[in-house]
């Protein structure tokens, strides 16, 4: 499965770099997020509680970033296990381009899933995901902006 969208986010491009390599800001911003544990500027390790559809699953996972490109884009991949709920692993291209005042930020990511959740059907798990990753980077651009401001 693929998402990709842009986002504008009222702040310098430097801004929302900074807090996107933020763990208190991403913790705040992950819908369903208990805890995000930064263990070196690349890795990051996550506990996320996340309900698709009759399926609730406590995912644990890795998530490393790949900066060489910054602050103008970075990437990112992951893998989280849910247990007997199954698993998720994919990544994420990020751009960030200055627009005036303010900043846009464009991705594109693949997910793939695996286990029990994967056989909830495609249709219910895209809308899921559109769902969630539409309130964390509203939930991002909004904490940024207002930071910002």
């Amino acid at each position: 499965m693929e998402l990709s969208d842009e986002i504008r986010i009222s702040a310098p491009r430097d801004v929302v770099y900074a807090a996107l390599n933020d763990p208190e800001v991403l913790q705040e911003c992950i819908p369903g997020c208990e805890e995000l544990i930064q263990h070196s500027p690349e890795e990051l390790e996550a506990k996320v509680v996340l309900k698709i559809g009759p399926v609730k699953a406590k995912f644990s996972g890795a998530v490393t970033l790949d900066n060489s490109n910054a602050p103008g884009a970075f990437s990112l991949t992951g893998e989280g296990k849910g247990g007997a709920a199954g698993f998720a692993k994919g990544g994420a291209d990020v751009t960030l381009a200055d627009e005036g005042e303010e900043t846009v930020l464009t991705y594109v990511a693949k997910v793939e899933m695996g286990g029990k959740i994967a056989q909830l059907g495609s249709r219910l798990i895209q809308g899921t995901a559109k769902k969630l990753s539409a309130k964390f980077f509203q939930s991002f651009a909004d904490k940024v902006s207002e930071t910002a401001a």
